[in-house]
């Protein structure tokens, strides 16, 4: 029989911060091969640099706040709102702003393999 292993609890004190992006603090809960588990908080008015996730997609669900999502090549943006779950594609350069008056906090769900965070330079602005 394979021994398995116990059921584990993070507490929010215990949760450490991870994969920095100017803007905007993660936190991370759990890391095993092909899952990532964490929060991100955003403080009023921030704006995150630029990034992706390699190979991994996020998921984030949105306890509280605003959670402002640009994307590369996409003009304009999309706004989450609690209760908002967000899904962003592998690969997919993008930024996070927090338009509200309140720090927006989210929780992340990250599955693959790649480097959690990339963080690049500001692409160019999308065509009109």
């Amino acid at each position: 029989m394979t021994e398995r292993e116990p059921v584990r609890v993070v507490r929010d004190d215990e949760l450490v911060e991870a994969d920095p992006t100017s803007g905007m603090l993660r936190r991370r809960a759990f890391e095993v091969p092909g899952l990532w588990a964490g929060q991100v908080v955003t403080d009023p008015g921030a704006v995150s640099g630029w990034h992706h996730h390699d190979s991994n997609s996020s998921v984030l669900y949105v306890v509280r706040g605003v959670l402002r999502l640009e994307c590369e090549g996409v003009e304009g943006w999309v706004d989450a709102t609690p209760g908002s779950y967000v899904q962003v594609p592998a690969f997919t350069v993008h930024r996070e702003s927090n338009p509200g008056r309140e720090p927006s906090l989210a929780v992340i769900a990250r599955a693959g393999v790649g480097i959690p965070t990339v963080n690049v330079d500001a692409p160019p602005p999308p065509h009109r």
